[in-house]
């Protein structure tokens, strides 16, 4: 039912900042509980940040807070992902994803992934 497409990604140096875009199609973006993930390379992926329908709550992972802003706006169905402080260690690729709230299952849609990479 919803299809996702993220952006923004690309090179930067340590210390540098991204800002990540993903965008939703469809007219029920506001249902989705929506997130980023992360997967370095070789490791399994790994829930970055969440936000709530409304944007009224949010989850960081450790590794991130602080650092990672997480936001959406719903008349865009639109989610982004701003990324400050950026080290080596959050190369991967990161993929955008939607979530019933109410159902039992995990996250059923996925973007294509975008590739960040930071160097030293």
């Amino acid at each position: 039912q919803v299809q996702l497409v993220e952006s923004g990604g690309g090179l930067v140096q340590a210390g540098g900042s991204l800002r990540l875009s993903c965008r939703a199609s469809g007219r029920t973006f506001s249902n989705y509980l929506m997130a980023w993930f992360r997967q370095a390379p070789g490791k399994e992926r790994e829930v970055l940040v969440a936000i709530s329908r409304s944007g009224a709550a949010t989850y960081y992972a450790d590794s991130v807070k602080g650092r990672f802003t997480i936001s959406r706006v719903n008349a865009m169905n639109s989610v982004y992902l701003q990324m400050n402080s950026l080290k080596p260690e959050d190369t991967g690729v990161y993929y955008c994803a939607a979530k019933n709230p109410f159902s039992t299952s995990g996250y059923q849609y996925w973007g294509q992934g975008t590739q960040v990479t930071v160097s030293s």
